[in-house]
């Protein structure tokens, strides 16, 4: 449905909420009317295609995160490296502005050129309810990443 345009070049972890870019809608198919409405929320849920990624990189194998060693093995779906069976990324990000078929976002934990395959506003009420819980190894990953 459409492209992320600008931002990083290529996918390294950390300090992802730097980093603004466009979400592009592929004006064939939609016109600006599909966004109408969209402005009033501050948050997108972006999901998209990992397309840099090696076919033979792609593994269902439980792996230390980032390789770290003092982090234990987990599977792929314990985690959510870009090397995944179905090379689908899920991404929240600020939205900053909508100008015609154009998502002026930061956060956005994707790569130029990545194919977007969906936008929805995030809705709190869509959220977790009641408390959640992750592995210390996770909160410790994630301390940098936005």
């Amino acid at each position: 449905m459409g492209r992320v345009v600008g931002g990083r070049i290529e996918a390294f972890d950390d300090d992802w909420d730097t980093e603004q870019a466009l979400i592009r809608l592929d004006g064939t198919r939609f016109g600006p009317e599909a966004l109408a409405g969209l402005d009033a929320f501050s948050h997108l849920e972006v999901v998209f295609h990992f397309h840099l990624v090696e076919p033979s990189s792609v593994t269902g194998a439980a792996r230390h995160p980032r390789g770290n060693p003092d982090w234990p093995k987990v599977g792929i779906f314990a985690q959510r490296g870009k090397n995944r069976p179905n090379l689908l990324g899920v991404s929240r990000c600020r939205l900053l502005a909508v100008d015609g078929l154009d998502l002026h976002v930061r956060g956005l934990d994707a790569v130029d050129g990545s194919p977007v395959l969906d936008v929805k506003p995030y809705m709190a009420e869509f959220g977790p309810h009641g408390p959640t819980e992750q592995p210390e190894w996770a909160t410790e990953l994630m301390r940098a990443y936005y």
